[in-house]
């Protein structure tokens, strides 16, 4: 019998300008938005719907993250547009 696997995660890319907001980013910044991607790839539905848009607005209060981002139709894969930490 295989073991019990949880959700699959989905694939996270970054485009710009979420690259260009990243290398701005320092250790402890970066280390928070990890976090907050681990959290997406896993549930991509816990951003806010941007109304007439396909983009999600997720915003952790805790870590002081922004992240906006749009899921794939199959939900494989996660494209992040914007990063702010």
């Amino acid at each position: 019998m295989s073991p019990d696997h949880g959700a699959r995660r989905s694939q996270v890319i970054l485009v710009e300008p979420a690259l260009t907001q990243l290398a701005k980013l320092n250790a402890s910044e970066t280390h928070r938005l990890d976090r907050v991607i681990v959290a997406i790839s896993v549930n991509p539905e816990i951003g806010t719907a941007v109304p007439g848009t396909l983009l999600r607005d997720y915003i952790d209060e805790i870590d002081g993250v922004r992240v906006i981002y749009y899921v794939t139709a199959l939900r494989t894969i996660t494209i992040v547009s914007y990063v702010e930490a």
